[in-house]
């Protein structure tokens, strides 16, 4: 059964109404179909929501995410994994993290934990295509190319406008709507913002080597360098560098951008040949001063975006809507999903969680950044001990595929 894709006036009510249709809010709308909630979608961007067969280019998605087992679970649950192409996944078992000026550096492995890996990265498009062929066999209905204009109240629903002249109304509505959120904006709930002075490259590499399903990350004051193993022995890179940097990067030719890749990551894996388009985007820690409000909830981007350093930030997201999906299941047959005190109990989960993420991001920066690092200070003999300490390893695992 297809999406019931239309811009016409929606006149019946409907228990949540999600906002925004990137890989967050679709998973949100599967989760609160599967809860038997009546659902419907509204994206302002889409001009139509694809059909479910899968059209991949030869070459890899340069947007890609770093999954962990929890994530994983949860979409199998959702019944979104089995729409994925498993040919264009690649696991994770291991992490090596280094940094200049280091006689040694640290390698945390999936066998270190007693787990089968430590996570895996999927393209967007491949996400996309799952979350979207899960919506379509749900049958949840999706108003796509549909602006927001204006948000008004009654006293049991929240009524959402288009610019189409559509009128909405629901219990909740759930704000998926990205780092500009309309809804965010429309209710003046304010962000508190870090700007980091830095600008993200991304793009895809065939390497020389085998990347034996590590993921590398290097260190160096306030910039760091990842590469992430794609099948058919390609890396996804991640440099986030000073926007100055960034600027001159940019510039660069393909090849002479894998040159410099190559030289950054003491060429571990050999020669870097590009397999992909550049892509790039200023990096900003964003966090909303408010997760919910009356009768909404925000979730991934229109909640908080973070930096890329910790790989997190998907994974943050998709946490949003389990946390909200748990309440849900949890909630009495009478209960108002809309009323604020139902909905803080979601926004004192998200706010610990969320916190933890940015004092790993920064602990992650103090780590290995300047010369003040504590792994600096630690030396290549600290290193070395860390590296046989099981205790330590286990716990830094924990952190990273939480």
């Amino acid at each position: 059964m297809e999406n019931k894709i239309t811009s016409k006036i929606i006149e019946n009510d409907v228990d949540i109404i999600v906002v925004g249709a990137g890989l967050v809010g679709l998973s949100a709308a599967i989760a609160f179909a599967q809860q038997g909630k009546q659902v419907l979608v509204v994206d302002a961007k889409s001009a139509e929501i694809k059909p479910p067969e899968l059209s991949f280019s030869k070459s890899w998605d340069a947007r890609i995410y770093a999954l962990t087992p929890a994530t994983e679970d949860w979409l199998k649950a959702l019944g979104v994994w089995q729409y994925v192409d498993a040919s264009r996944m690649n696991n994770i078992h291991a992490m090596h993290l280094w940094s200049d000026g280091l006689a040694a550096s640290l390698i945390l492995a999936d066998s270190d934990a007693n787990l089968t890996k430590l996570g895996v990265i999927a393209e967007s498009a491949n996400l996309m295509h799952a979350l979207r062929a899960r919506l379509d066999a749900l049958a949840v209905s999706v108003l796509a190319g549909s602006p927001c204009k204006k948000i008004e109240y009654t006293p049991t629903h929240i009524r959402l406008m288009l610019e189409n002249d559509a009128q909405l109304k629901a219990k909740l509505l759930v704000a998926a709507d990205g780092v500009h959120s309309f809804v965010r904006q429309q209710l003046n709930i304010t962000t508190k913002q870090k700007d980091f002075s830095q600008t993200a490259i991304v793009t895809n590499f065939l390497a020389e080597k085998n990347h034996d399903n590590i993921a590398r990350q290097w260190f160096a004051p306030h910039e760091t360098l990842a590469l992430l193993p794609l099948p058919s022995q390609q890396v996804s890179m991640v440099w986030a560098v000073s926007t100055e940097s960034a600027t001159q990067l940019l510039k660069l030719t393909v090849e002479e951008l894998a040159l410099q890749v190559a030289e950054k990551s003491n060429n571990l894996l050999g020669a870097l040949k590009p397999v992909s388009e550049v892509l790039s985007f200023e990096l900003q820690q964003v966090t909303a001063t408010q997760l919910i409000a009356e009768r909404v909830a925000f979730v991934g981007d229109a909640a908080h975006q973070i930096h890329p350093m910790a790989g997190q930030g998907m994974n943050l997201g998709f946490r949003d809507v389990i946390a909200l999906q748990a309440l849900l299941a949890n909630a009495h047959g009478m209960q108002d999903i809309g009323e604020n005190i139902f909905l803080r109990q979601y926004e004192r989960v998200r706010k610990a969680d969320i916190a933890s993420m940015h004092t790993l991001t920064s602990g992650l920066d103090y780590l290995f950044a300047g010369e003040q690092g504590i792994l600096r200070k630690l030396s290549g003999w600290g290193m070395r001990q860390l590296s046989h300490q099981p205790f330590i390893k286990k716990v830094l695992i924990k952190h990273a595929v939480a």
